[in-house]
């Protein structure tokens, strides 16, 4: 197995020190790893697409007028945003984003600013500040999506005509101006009403220059300093943001990551720290992002382990979406997965949070990370009696199983490490060996 692999030098601990340590604004950030994603909003009713189906219409079978009319039977009376926050421990999450506006326009917070917004709902109060309380008093780290294109202002776009002509905006018209003083009203507000806000997460779609990112970044910086951005608005932001995939090699600052597109040409091998950019990569659960009850291809709890192992070999953020139904619960396909998850990280986190990208990159069958001293190496396929692996150059003192902290046998030399594996695998979505090294 290691024969075969490209590896690379041990990370050393004074390296992942400078780059975790540099920007004590982003340490939270490096060290909580995984996320939980909510899009949620009145086209949960329809089990549709957030704005998509006014975007591109045709697939979601539901006309412009019916879409803009979900506001006035939105009540998620079972609403209890603890229920999220017990979800998200549950599945080990340590942070939350929420959708506060989508490319529609609505708001799920209590917005002066226009009268399409939750408060204007049978529901009417104010989901965002709810939750905010909630994450303040459990303290859970909370930050909030916010769309810079907005289908339903008229500074943004002509009202006048369909949403599909035009969705990507119109900054050609003089109205223009007005939008972008609409959302620096609406970021003010949600960065002076809601209390510490972690970051704020951007889905400026196409042209993204046209949002004057320069200004809005100030902005941020002047109402909470400590609050990150991510890379959706014209500027790289604090972190990049690669879209229902995982980068197949260490995303470094010389890359330009764009959203959904695949075709990104990453350097193999392990930067140096000071070169890694820092990221997340968000995802499904299934394939849609909101609530839809006719999309039933749900990823596996397997599936679901092994990409935030993929994602944290590679130095990034896992942020995992679940879209509520309209009453405001969680469906149980959700429910089970991420409690798997957390079933797996009480007994493995500890090669999870605060690591960062291990030495050994490109095995099929293998990731790892690295923590301090340690070297976690994530083993996919179980091959006793032995393992083989390449490339820690740093002296290992100790092998260990976490799953039940079995002492392993190994021998070191110039030509590798091999360590004597147990004939049952004791975990069949990933078994971590800890390795204490010098």
């Amino acid at each position: 197995m290691g024969a075969s692999a490209s590896v690379l030098p041990f990370l050393s601990r004074v390296a992942y020190s400078e780059a975790s340590n540099s920007d004590q604004r982003t340490a939270w950030f490096r060290a909580a790893k995984f996320g939980m994603f909510i899009h949620w909003g009145p086209y949960s009713l329809a089990s549709v697409e957030a704005s998509w189906p006014i975007m591109r219409p045709g697939k979601w079978k539901i006309t412009e007028e019916e879409y803009r009319a979900l506001p006035a039977r939105f009540n998620p009376t079972k609403y209890d945003p603890d229920h999220f926050i017990d979800l998200a421990r549950s599945a080990g999450q340590q942070y939350m984003v929420f959708t506060t506006k989508h490319h529609d326009g609505f708001c799920m917070f209590d917005s002066s600013y226009t009268n399409y917004k939750i408060t204007k709902t049978p529901y009417g109060k104010d989901i965002v500040k709810a939750l905010a309380d909630a994450c303040a008093r459990r303290n859970m780290q909370l930050g909030f999506y916010y769309s810079p294109p907005d289908l339903n202002h008229p500074g943004f776009r002509d009202t006048s005509k369909p949403s599909s002509s035009n969705w990507n905006g119109e900054p050609e018209r003089p109205e223009w101006s007005s939008y972008l003083n609409y959302m620096e009203l609406q970021l003010t507000e949600l960065l002076t009403r809601y209390g510490d806000c972690k970051l704020i997460w951007f889905d400026g779609l196409n042209n993204q220059g046209k949002y004057d990112g320069l200004r809005f970044q100030k902005l941020i910086h002047s109402l909470q300093p400590g609050t990150l951005m991510n890379d959706r608005i014209g500027l790289r932001g604090d972190y990049v943001t690669p879209e229902q995939f995982i980068p197949k090699a260490i995303p470094t600052k010389d890359v330009e990551v764009k959203g959904v597109d695949r075709s990104v040409a990453f350097h193999e091998g392990v930067p140096n720290a000071r070169d890694f950019q820092l990221w997340e990569t968000c995802m499904t659960i299934n394939h849609t992002w909101a609530y839809n009850a006719n999309d039933h291809d749900f990823k596996s709890s397997r599936e679901l382990i092994r990409g935030l192992i993929e994602v944290t070999s590679r130095g990034g953020n896992f942020l995992l979406n679940i879209g509520p139904q309209p009453d405001g619960q969680v469906q149980p396909e959700f429910v089970e997965r991420l409690q798997a998850i957390g079933d797996w990280l009480r007994i493995n986190g500890e090669a999870i949070y605060d690591s960062t990208y291990g030495p050994i990159q490109g095995l099929t069958n293998l990731r790892s990370t690295a923590r301090g001293n340690n070297i976690y190496l994530h083993v996919f396929d179980w091959t006793p009696p032995k393992l083989v692996v390449s490339g820690i150059h740093s002296k290992v003192l100790y092998a260990r199983l976490l799953a039940n902290n079995q002492k392993l046998e190994f021998q070191q030399t110039e030509q590798g490490l091999t360590l004597s594996l147990p004939q049952v695998n004791p975990d069949e979505n990933a078994t971590v060996i800890a390795l204490e090294c010098y």
